[in-house]
């Protein structure tokens, strides 16, 4: 059963939009006929600051913080793009930052995050969720989720507001679903606007924690999270996201490992345009289904990528 839900709305994306202009890229869309045939494009989120869409909703989050919010500082839990995101915008707002990452971390993202100067905590996946509120509570930092806050998805919905101007007869938009802030917010922005736009969202068949929770019409845990697509391995959704995501999100599928490879391998080599794992799913799906309707637009959302998984992955 759906969960009511009036907690993002357009005009919040909107005024996220207008406030975090000046502090992030407006990425290109660019064509995908290389990739995906005919009426594909690709949004394309690795270009943008810190190498992730990402960038947009911390810069928002972080822009609403109070004196007293800034001064304790911020603290989060991430994969790797969250928290270069996050620790980016700390940097440049003077504000202390702690990430929470899991353990397994790709190099390049750890040191990304250091670069930004942020305290990195590292800890086995199957504690994540604990570090970090023992974390916060320890050192009375404020909370920045990566997708349980609706700041941080009204910044991410931002990227649904530059489809629609640049794809103005879209007509399907596929969206890579980690723990469901991103399609949150571009669902909202999209279907306010263009109801009848379709909506797809694109998990690994290995980390399928929307999927499943919404068979159970609740947030479960994933029955699995062992995806070569870190960026979407979520150890969970929440109602915040899962509630928006029923209201507003036509399907969300799965795609098997080998498709995400081969996908990003066709984008890097045919699109020219480096991308994370994460970052192909939708590509992945597109590329599977040739019923999807076209002008379709797949969401690449980053490209921070480890360059010798990378040149294995394209050998």
């Amino acid at each position: 059963m759906a969960v009511e839900t009036g907690a993002l709305s357009l005009v919040e994306i909107r005024a996220a939009a207008d406030r975090i202009r000046e502090y992030v890229v407006a990425t290109p869309t660019v064509s995908g006929e290389a990739v995906a045939g005919a009426g594909a494009w690709l949004k394309a989120e690795n270009l943008q600051r810190t190498g992730s869409f990402k960038v947009r909703g911390a810069i928002n989050a972080v822009l609403q913080l109070d004196s007293e919010q800034r001064r304790r500082g911020v603290i989060t839990l991430s994969a790797g793009n969250h928290g270069q995101a996050l620790a980016h915008a700390a940097q440049a707002f003077g504000i202390p930052c702690v990430v929470v990452i899991r353990d397994d971390a790709q190099v390049t993202k750890l040191q990304a995050i250091r670069r930004y100067g942020a305290e990195i905590v590292l800890t086995p996946i199957g504690q994540w969720q604990e570090r970090l509120e023992e974390e916060q509570h320890k050192r009375d930092l404020h909370l920045v989720h990566p997708f349980d806050d609706p700041a941080v998805a009204a910044g991410q919905g931002t990227v649904g507001l530059e489809i629609l101007e640049a794809v103005a007869d879209v007509r399907t938009v596929i969206v890579p679903v980690g723990g469901g802030g991103l399609i949150a917010g571009v669902a909202v922005a999209i279907k306010q606007l263009r109801p009848n736009v379709r909506i797809i969202g694109v998990e690994p068949e290995r980390a399928p924690t929307v999927s499943e929770s919404l068979a159970a019409g609740h947030p479960v845990p994933p029955s699995r999270l062992d995806t070569i697509a870190d960026g979407l391995a979520a150890p969970y959704t929440r109602l915040f996201n899962l509630a928006l995501i029923q209201r507003y999100v036509d399907e969300v599928r799965t795609v098997g490992e080998e498709a995400i490879i081969a996908a990003l391998r066709s984008i890097v080599l045919q699109a020219k345009l480096v991308v994370e794992p994460a970052g192909a799913a939708g590509v992945a799906a597109l590329t599977s289904d040739s019923s999807i309707r076209r002008p379709v637009v797949a969401i690449l959302t980053g490209g921070n990528v480890d360059g010798q998984r990378l040149g294995s992955w394209l050998a």
